[in-house]
């Protein structure tokens, strides 16, 4: 990074900055085509794709319902990011910010939506009274909740991108992100040393948030950066991920719409349990 770059009085789109996802990439908002969303036939229409973000909603479903709230049934359709799905006019009707995952609330008289995943992490913790952790840690819980909405923009769109999606290897950002990821997962491991989970003694929706992201890069699953991290050293959070990564209802919810891996692990709509049987990609290729 030698070239030195004087910027503009009034910046202007005048290229695409290159790397990945550079192509959907631009400076308004609001749909590009009309599309209408599918409606299925359960209570909750979830638009979205397994990225970190995705995945916190996906796997609070499957707790939900593994918690017995059936009254959590779940349609999850597959939005995929990089042809622009997100910029159909159905989907921005349910998120104007274009961005998944998105949910539609079918449940009551009027749909409701929902955009962030946070909010619909802690919308569908009130609704049913669940993963919300003890009353008198309800703050702790809600600070580690933001903690991670508030932090992941550094891990994602700075390490990440720089690290892995830029259209080359830049020192300076990378080293600026590199050493933000590892004082948040310093942070993390900190916390972990003094409770099992993030909010005490409970598992809640600020453990889904944080895990979707740390948790799944300290097991090696985001940007390849593991070893360049040196995430081994974060004891604490290792063990936390793992213990995590074992819950049946965590294993199904990284499933859903999910389009890499093994064709196993893709189950890119879900709209019924049985799906996970019947409907990953190896058994649809095999039809």
């Amino acid at each position: 990074m030698t070239d030195s770059y004087t910027p503009p009085k009034v910046w202007t789109h005048d290229a695409e900055s290159g790397g990945t996802f550079a192509s959907i990439n631009r400076p308004v908002s609001g749909p590009t085509h009309d599309k209408d969303m599918p409606i299925g036939q359960h209570p909750f229409q979830l638009y979205s794709m397994a990225t970190p973000n995705g995945v916190k909603v996906t796997v609070m479903f499957e707790e939900l319902l593994a918690a017995g709230h059936t009254a959590a049934e779940y349609d999850a359709w597959l939005i995929r990011i990089g042809d622009g799905d997100q910029f159909a006019s159905g989907f921005v009707s349910v998120n104007p910010n274009s961005k998944i995952p998105a949910l539609l609330d079918r449940s009551g008289d009027t749909p409701v939506r929902i955009f962030e995943s946070g909010a619909i992490l802690l919308h569908l913790a009130e609704k049913f009274g669940a993963f919300l952790g003890k009353p008198e840690n309800r703050a702790e819980m809600l600070s580690w909740l933001f903690w991670q909405m508030g932090g992941a923009p550094y891990l994602g769109g700075g390490f990440g991108h720089f690290y892995a999606y830029a259209p080359e290897k830049w020192e300076y950002p990378i080293n600026r992100f590199a050493m933000e990821a590892k004082r948040q997962l310093d942070v993390l491991d900190k916390r972990l040393a003094e409770a099992p989970f993030v909010a005490g003694d409970d598992y809640t929706i600020a453990d889904m948030a944080i895990w979707s992201w740390y948790g799944q890069l300290v097991l090696g699953r985001l940007y390849s950066a593991a070893e360049f991290l040196d995430v081994e050293s974060y004891g604490n959070v290792m063990a936390w991920a793992k213990k995590i990564d074992a819950r049946p209802a965590v294993q199904r919810g990284r499933m859903v719409n999910r389009t890499f891996g093994e064709p196993e692990t893709q189950l890119h709509e879900r709209h019924a349990a049985s799906d996970f049987d019947s409907r990953t990609q190896d058994k649809i290729a095999a039809e």
